[in-house]
Order: C-alpha cells, then structure tokens, then sequence
C-alpha cells in the first residue's frame, strides 16, 4: 500500500532509487546523486502509478512513495503529545 501526502507537505528522502525521473512536460532520467538522503523536499503533485512530485533545491522529480517520508508533524499525533505531557 503507497503512502498518501497531502500536496504542499513536507517530505525527507529516506532511500534512492537507481535513478530519478524529472518532474517536467518530458520527463529525463537522471543520476540519483541529484537529490541526497535526508534531503527535504515539498510535495506538488500526484501521479499515476504511486509516483510523488516533489520540488527539491535542485529542482522538480518524481519519487515513489517508497522513497519518502513525511516531515509534517500531523495536528492529532501534536494533540497526542500535548494531552501526554499533561498527564505527568
């Protein structure tokens, strides 16, 4: 089952691929060395296959969900945390 992002969220790169595709018109494949591990990149659009569009510092590629994770802190697991502290 594919991970779902919210568009506009926060996302670290956890794996690379054996290489990564350009988010453009006419997508290229490029060396995976264009983005790193642990790199953050924003989530602009979702494509078929379970593929993510995610605008990195070098620019716009396309991840599956396999290679990402989000970075967002989401508003139910910070209520967790906040209810959590307040019982000690």
């Amino acid at each position: 089952m594919s991970k779902e992002f919210a568009i506009g969220s926060k996302v670290c790169v956890v794996a690379l691929p054996a290489y990564v595709k350009t988010a453009e018109p006419m997508p290229m494949l490029r060396p995976p060395d264009v983005i790193h591990i642990g790199e953050e990149g924003i989530v602009i659009d979702r494509r078929p296959g379970g593929y993510w569009g995610i605008r990195f510092a070098r620019g716009a590629f396309l991840l599956d969900s396999q290679y990402i994770e989000s970075t967002d802190i989401s508003p139910e697991s910070h209520l967790e945390e906040i209810s959590g502290n307040q019982e000690l």
